[in-house]
C-alpha cells in the first residue's frame, strides 16, 4: 500500500476563504500547481499567485451560473485514477488527464443559509454539487489523494508536508477522508432535514442527524464510557452557543443538566426573575421573585440537600448580589443570559466554578426534532414545545380556584413538563416546594415530594412544610384517587392534571370530598 504521495498539483475550490492566501502562498512556495474556479482564482490571482483555471483542465468555461465547472472527466478522473493501475494509466494519457494529489473544498453555505432564514429559491441555490461530488471521489482515492475539508485542518496539511519534503502519510490521508466523508454526510442530512421541513413530511423514508465535534469529553457518564459533544448547528441559544467564562471543562453530565437547566428556565423568558436548580436532570428547585437573589434563595429552599452540586440557570443576567448567594454553597455551572462585572468578580475567586454566559434565552415553543437511540434504531419525535393558557383549563370540581391558586398551578404546570415521569411537584406562591420525580409510581412521587417537603421544614425549623396551603401539579392523570389523597394529606390546596384516567370522576368526587380545586389541562407532559 502507498505510504508517502508527493503533492505536484492541488484543485482549490473553496466558500469559506478562511485562511486560504497563507495556505495556497505555501503550496505555491513548495513547487505545487494550483487550479481552481471562479472566485477563488480571482482571489488568488488578485494576490500574485500563479492560477490555473479549472475551464482550462475540462476544456468547458463554467456554465448554468455556476452549476456545472468541475463535474467533467479530466476532474474527476484525475482524483479517481489509481496510480499504481496501469488501465488507469494508460486511460490518463490516451484522455489527456492529468492528476490531481490535493483536493481542498468547503462545500458552499447551505446551512447558514438556511439557519438566517433565506427563502425557499435561494436554500436551493446553496445546495452544492461538485462540491460534494469532488470530495467524495478523493476521499475514496486516499491511497494516492489528499483532501482537505475544513479550514481547520490548513496547519495540519502543511506540518505534513513540511515533515515528508512535500507529500503526506496514508494515516494523515485517512484521518482527512473520514473528516471528508463525515462533512459531506453532514451537509446532505442538512439539505434533507431541511427539505423535510419545506414540505411538512414528519417522518421521510430515511432520516439522519449530523454535528460537528465541539468538544472531546474526559468520558461519558461514567468514567468507562467514552464521550464527545457535538454542535447541530442551530445555533439555539444554551449550552452548545454559550461562552464559558470560566472554570474547569464541562463533563458529559455538566452538559447534560445545564441544558436541562437553560430549557426550564428559559420556560419564564420575559416574566418575573427566575431560577432554577438542576441535578441529575431532574430540578430540585424552581422559584419566581421580585429579585434574581430572592429567586435563587427561594429555588434553594426546596431542596437545599440536592441544590448542593448543581446547576443554576438564570432567566436574567447574574447580578452581584445573586453571586453571593450562589457561591456560599459548592455549584457545578451557572449559565445565564449575561453577567455583571461585579458579579464575575465574585465568580472568579471560585475557580472550579463554571460560568457559562448566553446572549439570551432560547424560545420555549420552537419546533425541532429530538431522538432517543433504542437497540436497532431510534425513535423521533417533536420536541415537547406544549403550552397552555389559563383559558385552556376546565374546572371538573365544585370549587374553582382562586386567582392566588391558579397562578401557582401554571407554574407548576410549567415546571412539570421539565421533571421526569412520573412527575409531581408542589408549589407555594411562585415557588416549588416539593418535587417528586421519576418513579414507577404516581403516588410514590405524591408522597417523595411531600416528604422532601417534611424534611426540609426539620431543617429550616419550620412549625409546618410549605406543602400546607401548596397546589400541585401531574404531568399525566391520576390513574386512581390516592396520589390526590396523598397530595391533599400534604396540605395542597389545588390540583393540575391532564385528565382522562378511567377513574376520573373518582378522583373528582376525592377533591370534592376534601374541598379541593381540579382543572384538568387536556395536556400531558410525559419525561423519560
Amino acid at each position: 500500500m502507498t505510504n508517502l504521495v508527493p503533492i505536484g498539483r492541488a484543485l482549490i475550490s473553496v466558500s469559506d476563504k478562511t485562511g486560504l492566501l497563507d495556505l495556497a502562498r505555501a503550496l505555491a512556495a513548495q513547487g505545487v500547481e494550483l487550479i481552481s474556479t471562479g472566485g477563488t482564482s480571482g482571489m488568488l490571482r488578485a494576490a500574485g499567485l500563479s492560477v490555473r483555471d479549472v475551464s482550462d483542465v475540462t476544456g468547458f468555461p463554467e456554465m448554468m451560473d455556476g452549476r456545472v465547472k468541475t463535474l467533467h472527466p479530466n476532474v474527476h478522473g484525475g482524483l479517481l485514477a489509481l496510480r499504481d493501475d496501469d488501465e488507469h494509466l494508460v486511460a490518463m494519457a490516451a484522455h489527456g488527464i492529468e492528476p490531481i494529489d490535493l483536493l481542498i473544498v468547503n462545500l458552499y453555505p447551505f446551512e447558514q443559509t438556511v439557519a438566517r432564514g433565506a427563502d425557499h429559491a435561494t436554500c436551493i441555490e446553496n445546495i452544492d454539487i461538485g462540491g460534494p461530488a469532488m470530495i467524495r471521489a478523493a476521499a475514496k482515492n486516499h491511497r494516492f489523494v489528499t483532501v482537505v475539508t475544513d479550514p481547520a485542518d490548513y496547519d495540519a496539511l502543511l506540518d505534513q508536508m513540511k515533515a515528508h519534503h512535500g507529500a503526506t502519510g496514508m494515516a494523515f490521508r485517512q484521518k482527512l477522508a473520514l473528516t471528508a466523508y463525515a462533512r459531506t454526510a453532514a451537509y446532505d442530512t442538512a439539505v434533507a432535514t431541511w427539505f423535510a421541513a419545506e414540505i411538512d413530511e414528519p417522518a421521510p423514508r430515511y432520516r439522519s442527524f449530523a454535528g460537528k465535534l465541539a468538544q472531546t469529553l474526559r468520558y461519558g457518564e461514567n468514567p468507562h464510557q467514552q464521550a464527545a459533544f457535538y454542535t447541530d448547528g442551530t445555533r439555539r441559544p444554551g449550552v452548545a452557543t454559550a461562552r464559558q467564562m470560566q472554570g474547569k471543562e464541562l463533563s458529559y453530565n455538566n452538559i447534560n443538566d445545564t441544558d436541562a437547566a437553560f430549557e426550564l428556565v428559559a420556560e419564564f423568558s420575559g416574566s418575573a426573575p427566575a431560577c432554577a436548580i438542576i441535578k441529575h436532570a431532574n430540578p430540585c428547585g424552581v422559584a419566581q421573585a421580585s429579585t434574581l437573589a430572592e429567586a435563587y434563595r427561594r429555588a434553594y429552599v426546596c431542596d437545599q440537600t440536592s441544590a448542593f452540586g448543581g446547576i443554576v440557570a438564570l432567566n436574567q443576567p447574574l447580578d452581584a448580589e445573586t453571586a453571593e448567594e450562589i457561591v456560599k454553597i459548592f455549584t457545578e455551572v451557572v449559565i445565564a443570559p449575561g453577567a455583571s462585572d461585579a458579579a464575575k468578580a465574585i465568580f472568579a475567586a471560585k475557580k472550579n466554578l463554571r460560568l457559562l454566559l448566553t446572549s439570551e434565552l432560547p424560545d420555549p415553543l420552537t419546533k425541532a426534532l429530538a431522538f432517543k437511540q433504542v437497540a436497532g434504531g431510534f425513535l423521533v419525535q417533536d420536541r415537547d414545545a406544549g403550552h397552555i393558557t389559563p383559558a385552556d383549563l376546565r374546572v371538573v370540581t365544585r370549587r374553582t380556584p382562586t386567582d392566588k391558586e391558579l397562578a401557582d398551578l401554571m407554574f407548576a404546570w410549567t415546571v412539570a413538563k421539565h421533571v421526569k415521569s412520573n412527575a409531581i411537584i408542589y408549589v407555594r406562591d411562585g415557588a416549588t416546594v416539593g418535587i417528586g420525580a421519576g418513579q414507577m409510581s404516581r403516588v410514590d412521587s405524591t408522597r417523595i415530594a411531600a416528604r422532601k417537603a417534611q424534611d426540609m421544614a426539620e431543617t429550616l425549623g419550620l412549625p409546618a412544610p410549605l406543602t400546607q396551603g401548596a397546589v400541585v401539579a401531574s404531568d399525566a392523570f391520576f390513574p386512581f384517587a390516592d396520589g390526590l389523597i396523598s397530595a391533599a394529606e400534604a396540605g395542597a390546596t389545588a390540583i393540575i392534571q391532564p385528565g382522562g384516567s378511567m377513574r376520573d370522576d373518582e378522583v373528582i368526587a376525592a377533591a370534592n370530598e376534601r374541598g379541593l380545586a381540579m382543572v384538568f389541562t387536556n395536556q400531558r407532559h410525559f419525561r423519560h
